[in-house]
Parts: C-alpha cells; sequence; structure tokens
C-alpha cells in the first residue's frame, strides 16, 4: 500500500463523505517494507507489514488497550484489511526529540518496561519477534553477500552463529516467559496527545510472550558498544530496577542475564547497518563501523 494510498484512506475514515480539501496537518510518518504509517491531523494510520497474522495482531491490540497506562491504546480494536494490507488506527503522540539527546526518556522508557514484564502473561498471545527479527536482519545480510562480497561481514556472522538457538530464534526461550514490547529502543516512545500526556510505548508488532531482558538489550548493547554513555546507561538500568523490573537481579551485575541479548541485538544493528551500506554502495559510517567492530570482539572474545 502506497504511503499517498494510505493518506486517502485515513483522510475518508476522518471525514467521511468530505469531498473539499481539510485544514488538518497530514503528513507521512514512515514508510519501510514492514510498515507505513500517515498522519491525518489527530490521527495515524499504520499500515503493517505484508503477510501480519490478522489474529496475532488483533491479540497484540487487545494488549494494548487493556494496558493503558504503558502501551499507547489504538483506536479500535480490530485491523482493517485495506489493498491487501492491514492498518491500524492510533493517536497522533509526540515522539522522542532526535535533536535533544540529553533530554531522551531513559527512565520512563525503563519504568513502562518493568510494568510491562510485571503484567500477567495471556497465554493466548504470540511469542515476542524479537528473536525472529535479528534472524531476518542476518538473513538480508547474507542475501546483500551474494550480489556484493564485503569482508566485514564475516565478523558478524561468526558472531550470529556463536549465539545460542533461542537467541537465532531457533529454539524455545529459557525460562519463564513475560510480557515483552520486542523491539524497545526511544523510536517507540511518543508522548499521549493529552495536555502534558505521559510516555507511552508504540509498535505492537512484536509484543508477546518471550525473555524480558530482551527488552533491555538494545540500550545494553549500545553502552557495550561505546554508542550510550554509561551515566544514560545507569539511568535506564536502575530506573527499571527502582521500577520492580524482572529481567534482571535487583542489585549486583545483570549482564550474566543481559549478555546473550546485547550480543543478538549487536549482531542484528551490525547485520542491517552492513545490509544498509552495501545497498547505498558505501563504507559503514563511525556507527555502523562500531558494531560491527563489536561483533568482531565477540567472536575474539566469546
Amino acid at each position: 500500500m502506497t504511503p499517498d494510498a494510505l493518506t486517502v484512506h485515513l483522510a475518508a475514515t476522518v471525514h467521511p463523505g468530505t469531498a473539499t480539501p481539510c485544514p488538518c496537518p497530514t503528513g507521512l510518518l514512515a514508510d519501510r517494507p514492514d510498515a507505513t504509517v500517515v498522519r491525518h491531523g489527530d490521527t495515524v494510520a499504520k499500515a503493517h507489514a505484508p503477510g501480519t497474522d490478522p489474529d496475532a495482531l488483533a491479540r497484540r491490540l487487545a494488549v494494548a488497550a487493556a494496558l493503558p497506562d504503558v502501551l499507547l491504546a489504538p483506536l479500535g480494536g480490530t485491523p482493517e484489511a485495506v489493498d491487501g494490507r492491514l492498518v491500524t488506527y492510533w493517536p497522533h503522540g509526540t515522539p522522542v526529540d532526535r535533536d535533544d539527546p540529553d533530554a531522551a526518556p531513559w527512565e520512563a522508557a525503563a519504568t513502562l518496561l518493568a510494568r510491562l514484564h510485571r503484567t500477567p502473561l495471556d497465554t493466548s498471545l504470540p511469542p515476542m519477534r524479537g528473536p525472529d527479527k535479528a534472524a531476518a536482519a542476518t538473513s538480508r545480510l547474507e542475501k546483500a553477500l551474494k550480489a556484493t562480497p564485503c569482508p566485514d561481514a564475516a565478523p558478524v556472522l561468526r558472531a550470529w552463529a556463536a549465539l545460542p538457538g533461542w537467541a537465532r530464534g531457533e529454539d524455545p526461550a529459557p525460562g519463564a516467559p513475560a510480557l515483552c514490547h520486542g523491539d524497545l529502543h526511544l523510536g517507540q516512545l511518543v508522548r499521549h496527545p493529552a495536555p502534558d500526556g505521559p510516555w507511552r510505548l508504540i509498535d505492537v508488532d512484536d509484543l508477546g510472550a518471550g525473555v524480558p531482558a530482551w527488552d533491555l538489550a538494545r540500550p545494553a548493547a549500545w553502552y557495550a558498544c561505546g554508542l550510550l554513555p554509561p551515566e544514560e546507561w545507569t539511568r535506564f538500568l536502575e530506573a527499571y530496577r527502582a521500577a520492580g523490573g524482572p529481567a534482571v537481579p535487583p542489585e549486583g551485575d545483570p549482564w550474566p542475564v543481559l549478555d546473550v541479548p546485547a550480543r543478538a541485538l549487536t549482531v542484528q544493528t551490525a547485520a542491517l547497518a552492513l545490509s544498509k551500506a552495501l545497498a547505498a554502495g558505501r563504507s559503514p559510517d563511525e556507527v555502523e563501523q562500531a558494531v560491527v567492530d563489536a561483533c568482531a570482539r565477540m567472536t575474539a572474545h566469546p
């Protein structure tokens, strides 16, 4: 579904029967192979990835509707089929300001995660899709390498092969599962549109049962790669613990729990970075090279 088609559909949904243009703010918020997101006024429409399971998505939407203190609640609970894609509707919230890293809401993100992880798990939910997304990123890199060899890819693929099967989406996850977001990063937070609205998590496509440490793994990986300052990692970890998050012990060294998920997220990030660099015919930039170098260190010191 093209962004223009989704925009027209959303406008007709918000203002049915209106043929004249309206003054509502509109815009394309995202256009990726796995999602197209557009805004019309206070409403956002998301066209989910082709092939999305409607029953699984409906279950995930039900969780978001039932946890409005954690997740941004959808506008309606049933996905709508439009031009072969499932479309859902959401309030328009204010995202994290990418140009003001000092204001990054690490404490809010950690507190919301802790609340999510403490929520009783609905056994009808599908598995959290984090490991599957890591596997897809590695598969994308392997396909890109068939057309364009890249020596930087070798340590990334070695680091992937060294991970346990559950982290590659091949085996059941260990331990008792918890309700997980599955793809936590600061782009998954918005301020609720209410006046002075609180932060809420968005994007339920990967929500499900899994290892809660996975949701802490991306900031942990950034910290380990030198991309997240120690003080910001400490703020995040301490806020998660203060809110009773069960993914890590309440005190002491968290890395025995975080190590495997953080390695998996490092590989995923490096694989996506190299795939994008190869597609653009360029060398990895400084940040991309940092995660590739981290994969090399992981295989040198497993």
